[in-house]
């Protein structure tokens, strides 16, 4: 029952970025994206389902077939990001980042997945993750983002927080993951990264969320450039 409703919740956000991109950016943006997502979908899932992910006794582990791409992508927007902020002004800042809300979602599935048993108690907002309340929040901070200037600064240090936030999850989720890198040795292993189909927790809404404050970061910034210079 998890299982299905976590890939209809995928599915779900998958239909809300595509649709975005083509209202704001273009239909061929849109056909780029969802095509993307679909070869990424596939990719990634068929790791999980023949056990790739899982396998610790491989060099590099099988896990590194997943966070790789997802670290590459990552990287490559952030550098094209701050490079060309066309994309990041064509959305209206409130909706990027009140797109963030999704993160409520993944953190109760992360809160079911410490009940079964697959990921350890840190990792969920009893624990030390805080994700669930950048989610909560982001109606909020959309709304201030419009408040003129002192909204907008406060928008991006929410922002920089956010980052924070996922950065303590994210290290923490690969420190508990079973393999070379488990430093952090808590009541259970996290096996979720490596089980379909909550490894598109971070193939999936990890990078949906970097990619969100970096485009938030970079709209505000330009905002206060051109204002500057104006």
């Amino acid at each position: 029952m998890t299982s299905t409703l976590f890939l209809g919740f995928v599915a779900m956000m998958a239909v809300v970025v595509v649709v975005l991109c083509a209202r704001y950016l273009s239909s061929r943006t849109a056909f780029g994206v969802l095509a993307g997502l679909s070869v990424w979908f596939i990719y990634a899932g068929l790791l999980g389902y023949f056990g790739v992910l899982q396998n610790t006794a491989m060099r590099p582990p099988g896990i590194v077939f997943l966070v790789g791409p997802v670290f590459v992508f990552i990287l490559l927007f952030i550098v094209r990001s701050y490079a060309d902020a066309r994309v990041a002004l064509a959305f209206p800042l409130w909706i990027i980042l009140g797109t963030q809300c999704f993160r409520v979602g993944v953190e109760l599935f992360l809160h079911q997945l410490w009940i079964d048993g697959l990921v350890p108690k840190m990792l969920t907002f009893k624990g030390a993750n805080v994700d669930i309340y950048v989610g909560a929040s982001a109606p909020l901070v959309a709304w201030l983002s419009t408040r003129e200037r002192l909204g907008m600064r406060l928008a991006l240090a929410w922002n920089v927080l956010g980052l924070l936030a996922l950065t303590n999850v994210v290290s923490r989720a690969v420190l508990t993951a079973p393999g070379p890198f488990n430093l952090i040795h808590a009541e259970v292993l996290n096996l979720m990264m490596g089980a379909f189909p909550f490894l598109f927790i971070p193939g999936f809404f990890v990078p949906l969320a970097v990619v969100l404050h970096v485009l938030a970061i970079r709209a505000i910034s330009s905002r206060f450039r051109t204002r500057d210079l104006g």
